[in-house]
């Protein structure tokens, strides 16, 4: 089968590939991925790696590279185990693709995304979405009805990571939030937070595109490029008596994108870590302490929010779709998706890739 693998630093090939056995363990599910987004994740093995991309096996799956890509995906279900019971030939799924123990201290508290032993679909497992097929446990594989789309399928993956980070920082109907970033996740987390009912949404971006199309994302929104604008002056001027902000939502994983949640956010407010920092941000404590800011750090997502995404969906509340910009073939991964998102000048927000 041809499948899209990740080999080391700026190699990704699209090869043939042994397809995965049709002889299914008891809680195995056969699924043939139809849509994969590409994750900021993916971009920054392709620019940096191999950062969680196993060099040796994986101490839980032990997978290593060459890994094939995608973990934002939807599938079609061509088999399944006799253990499973949930799913059946030809049902349209959205794989959840945290891999992790059942039995550890972390999974007997549903705390399942916090395992230090945590793999992942498409990152350090034998299959991935960039792929004809793959196999993966029945737990990570949930129906979609006929309401949500195959694109939709495949982006609450990154919708649970911007709606976890919501979350956690107790966006509620009326909350005044910022969000500091409209890469992807960024533009996600605006949709979510009107989602919880933020009536007050202020956006942060540099760059061109994103601000455009995250002022297309929900109305009344106010969209600040912080390199041309004192963004406290319009966070003082959008909120009331000029307090800042409830909540400040950093998606960009910068240390200045983090002090300027800190300077936004009211006295007793929080800032919400969603962006990954990839070096230490030093930080003004002083201030944080004095302003009695409360920090909630997030990884990943509960992998319990799968149903309540997709009802978020139906319901139309949810429209995680909307950042999606391009739709391209696996054939063209490289230049038309690797490349195009790392371009400067580009033109898209979120490509995704039909297998």
């Amino acid at each position: 089968m041809k499948a899209v693998r990740f080999h080391d630093k700026r190699d990704i090939r699209v090869e043939d590939v042994e397809a995965p056995r049709r002889s299914l363990q008891p809680h195995d599910v056969l699924i043939k991925p139809i849509i994969c987004g590409i994750c900021g994740t993916d971009l920054h093995e392709y620019i940096a790696g191999p950062i969680v991309t196993p060099r040796t096996p994986h101490i839980y799956t032990g997978a290593k590279n060459p890994q094939i890509l995608g973990h934002e995906f939807s599938a079609v279900v061509v088999d399944v185990g006799s253990a499973v019971k949930h799913v059946k030939a030809g049902d349209r799924t959205s794989i959840m693709p945290l891999i992790t123990p059942r039995d550890d201290w972390f999974a007997k508290r549903g705390l399942y995304h916090l395992s230090d032993k945590m793999a992942a679909v498409g990152l350090s497992w034998a299959w991935g979405g960039m792929g004809e097929y793959a196999v993966v446990n029945d737990y990570n594989v949930m129906p979609i009805p006929k309401g949500v789309s195959d694109i939709q399928g495949a982006m609450i993956e990154p919708g649970a990571v911007a709606l976890y980070g919501v979350d956690r920082g107790g966006v509620t109907a009326g909350s005044a939030v910022l969000v500091s970033g409209a890469g992807p996740i960024g533009a996600l987390t605006v949709l979510a937070a009107r989602a919880a009912g933020a009536s007050n949404i202020i956006i942060s971006e540099p760059n061109p595109t994103r601000r455009k199309l995250a002022a297309q994302l929900v109305p009344g929104a106010i969209v600040v490029n912080p390199l041309e604008q004192d963004l406290q002056a319009v966070v003082e001027a959008a909120t009331d008596e000029g307090v800042g902000v409830d909540v400040a939502i950093e998606c960009v994983g910068l240390e200045a994108s983090l002090n300027a949640c800190a300077k936004a956010v009211r006295r007793g407010g929080k800032i919400v870590q969603v962006g990954l920092h990839m070096k230490p941000a030093a930080i003004d404590a002083m201030l944080w302490a004095q302003k009695d800011i409360t920090f909630e750090g997030c990884w990943c997502f509960r992998v319990q929010m799968w149903p309540r995404i997709i009802s978020m969906i139906e319901a139309g509340t949810y429209p995680v779709d909307k950042v999606v910009t391009t739709e391209i073939a696996a054939e063209d991964i490289v230049a038309k998706g690797f490349d195009r998102l790392l371009d400067p000048k580009g033109q898209d927000l979120k490509i995704v890739v039909r297998v």
